[in-house]
């Protein structure tokens, strides 16, 4: 009993005083641990652009293959779903097998944190199998990962409400109250102000002809649900402040300008350049944005599992783990379903162009229902409180 807590604290006294690179190399720091993912995942997202867009001329030697017919079904968007199979395959792996780790002293830790040697050959392993699958298995895959996409979406969501809300709570301490309510007025009013200027703008770039009613009713609708939001918020029964029904906006309309971007180029109401069949250093930099957004995404989303938490600990003991483990590689897994839907356009059989990502009609409405989700969800947490206590105040008269 005695060396097994020596033995915890001597990898915990490892974990705080070490050099980053001696933590890395003996597994002892989960912390740096999600860095090390985020670099695979982002590798992984890179290799499924590469051979979506030029995998074409570089991978020839994909027809001896037994499952590629004349290397056209291993390349495109079959090529950008085999290798997100291999990442989703690699991390659903790491979710199964790190799945309840609570001590940092477990060998699941150990596990999660290092043999990175291990790891690394097991996802080139898992990516390199997936070329030599039949295109059928593929196909399927195709279609779960429409799936895995909407839960990874979903987990989103509720994850960035949840900030919102936190930074809300953040915004209000009971100390200094009249200079908190100076500043919390002070970004709410830069954060309405940022969305009207946003909605005039989608106006007028996206609305260029009275013809164009499908951008007039995202926009309009994106406009009344701002105003939905601010209106329950502001309830005096609800009593949540204008702050968060502003950041809310602020994301809303984001969504809704994505969705617009998303639209097929080359129609009337989208003047921009992807018209044109040359790509040009701003959609190589958009595009550039976009993959470092989805990696940035699936991280941040992958170590706020505490959001999803029924029961919340206040109290955390010195070796508990930092983050659920089984949580930030399920996330990843989700995310590597998203990554290659937003490269084939959400459609397995969408031809799309090189330096685009999440373009064509299928990624419009699949951004305009997030958005619609989302501003239904942020609502739902506003009024369950106030439903939760009607009912218990009725159960008990």
């Amino acid at each position: 009993m005695e060396s097994g807590e020596s033995s915890s604290n001597e990898r915990y006294g490892v974990f705080k005083d070490s050099s980053w690179f001696r933590q890395f190399r003996n597994g002892s720091n989960p912390w740096m641990a999600r860095y090390v993912y985020g670099l695979i995942f982002l590798v992984a997202t890179l290799l499924a652009w590469a051979a979506r867009d030029y995998g074409r001329n570089a991978l020839t030697e994909m027809e001896k293959l037994e499952g590629c017919k004349g290397a056209k079904d291993c390349l495109g968007a079959e090529g950008v779903l085999r290798v997100s199979l291999g990442c989703f395959a690699f991390f659903i792996t790491m979710f199964l097998s790190t799945a309840g780790t609570t001590k940092l002293n477990e060998s699941r830790d150990s596990w999660h944190s290092g043999w990175w040697f291990a790891k690394i050959v097991m996802w080139i392993g898992f990516t390199a199998i997936t070329f030599l699958l039949p295109s059928v298995i593929i196909q399927l895959y195709g279609e779960i990962a429409h799936f895995g996409a909407g839960v990874f979406l979903l987990i989103q969501l509720t994850s960035i409400i949840s900030f919102i809300m936190w930074l809300n709570d953040c915004c209000q301490p009971d100390k200094n109250a009249e200079r908190c309510q100076v500043y919390v007025m002070l970004l709410a009013t830069t954060a309405y102000v940022v969305c009207l200027v946003g909605i005039i703008l989608m106006y007028i770039w996206y609305t260029p002809e009275p013809s164009c009613l499908l951008n007039i009713f995202f926009i309009t609708w994106t406009l009344v649900l701002l105003q939905l939001m601010t209106s329950v918020s502001l309830h005096p029964k609800v009593n949540a402040g204008i702050l968060t029904p502003g950041f809310m906006g602020l994301y809303v309309v984001f969504i809704c300008w994505c969705a617009i971007r998303s639209e097929p180029a080359g129609e009337n109401c989208i003047r921009k350049a992807e018209a044109s069949d040359r790509t040009d250093w701003l959609t190589i930099i958009s595009f550039v944005v976009a993959v470092l957004a989805i990696v940035i995404a699936t991280f941040s989303t992958g170590i706020d599992s505490q959001c999803f938490q029924f029961r919340k600990d206040e109290t955390q003991a010195e070796d508990d783990v930092p983050y659920g483990y089984g949580f930030f590689h399920f996330v990843f897994a989700t995310g590597a379903m998203y990554f290659a839907m937003l490269l084939i356009g959400w459609n397995t059989h969408h031809a799309i162009k090189k330096w685009t990502i999440d373009v064509g009609w299928t990624s419009t409405w699949v951004r305009i229902v997030n958005e619609w989700l989302a501003v239904c969800v942020y609502l739902w947490m506003l009024v369950s409180p106030i439903i939760w206590k009607s009912r218990q105040t009725a159960e008990s008269a």
